[in-house]
């Protein structure tokens, strides 16, 4: 049996591919209703208005507040054009459309960074040395949080003296720096593909197919017509060494970018990984080239190697965090997980 809810929040996590919903009831130490998680892909509906009505005739919910992250920069708080997404959301033009008594936007990766106080030992996995962040309520510390997707996702979370703060940025879209002889090689042909070369090229889903096409001109190889889902399966059963070198090229280059934001952001704390695509690349991520490549930051490497680097392994962590900030909006404290 279900237990009600008074007054719930609904949450939604949109990105460029799909928007997942959920509920949240602010006045319980676990906020987010697993119970209530549903996904949509976002090709199937014209807004995200039409969405959000299927999802209450789907579950027989309702709401009067929402809290939607997405995938894309907020402006003033009012607007977001979702990245590698048609739709555009404006937050008082929800609110008036579905008749709530109020909307938030956040950046996608500001609730993914805001679910980290929620999270529990067992929903971290280390990448690399066996280092758990701690967090100190007594003093100030930042981490850095990002991660693959549909796009690369980067945000900051400060923890000033007993205080969450979310540091919402567009990281993603930082330039991209080679620092071997085959990053400027790849860098070379995506230039001449795309102009500007964001970190974003290859950091995520497409960024596979990006960096396999890449690779193949380099040696002078046929490449095939692979999506990234194609060559994910090929490097896992080893039957295609040129996808094997793809996604261990993926996951050098995500540790050199995630150790770039640790120097930017002072993330000295913790690196926390997470993003749709992270899953699949775990075996990667653990078998060297990423710690590897976060830790050659020459004069800071002895600092760097002290850095943990986290792997989210819940599964709704953007909702998990919505939660939170629902939770924040509703004048109660966040119930630590750890």
């Amino acid at each position: 049996m279900e237990r009600p809810v008074t007054s719930p929040t609904l949450l939604a996590d949109l990105g460029g591919t799909n928007v997942r919903f959920a509920l949240a009831d602010t006045a319980v130490a676990a906020p987010l209703l697993m119970d209530s998680v549903r996904r949509y892909r976002v090709k199937d509906f014209d807004t995200l208005a039409d969405t959000i009505r299927q999802y209450f005739t789907d579950t027989g919910h309702t709401a009067s507040h929402a809290i939607i992250a997405a995938a894309g920069r907020i402006a003033n708080g009012e607007t977001v054009q979702i990245t590698n997404n048609p739709w555009a959301v404006s937050a008082h033009g929800l609110q008036a459309e579905l008749g709530f008594d109020g909307v938030r936007l956040v950046n996608d990766f500001a609730a993914q960074g805001m679910s980290i106080p929620l999270l529990k030992n067992d929903q971290l996995q280390p990448v690399g040395p066996a280092l758990l962040p701690q967090h100190d309520h007594k003093s100030a510390q930042t981490f850095v949080v990002m991660g693959p997707g549909t796009g690369l996702g980067v945000a900051g979370l400060l923890l000033r003296y007993g205080h969450w703060i979310v540091l919402e940025t567009e990281g993603g879209h930082a330039g991209f720096a080679a620092h071997t002889a085959e990053d400027v090689e790849i860098l070379h042909r995506l230039n001449a593909r795309f102009g500007r070369v964001s970190n974003e090229r290859m950091i995520c889903g497409n960024g596979l197919v990006n960096l396999y096409l890449a690779l193949a001109d380099i040696a002078g190889q046929r490449a095939e017509e692979y999506t990234p889902e194609d060559i994910t399966a090929r490097a896992t059963d080893g039957s295609d060494a040129l996808c094997v070198r793809t996604v261990e090229t993926l996951a050098g280059i995500f540790g050199s970018v995630a150790g770039d934001l640790v120097l930017s952001l002072g993330g000295w704390d913790g690196v926390y990984l997470t993003g749709g695509v992270l899953k699949i690349l775990m075996p990667w991520l653990q078998s060297g080239g990423f710690r590897e490549r976060f830790e050659a930051k020459g004069r800071f490497r002895e600092t760097m190697e002290q850095v943990p680097t986290i792997a989210i392994t819940h599964p709704e962590p953007g909702l998990l965090g919505a939660a939170a900030l629902a939770v924040l909006e509703s004048g109660r404290p966040l119930v630590a997980g750890t």
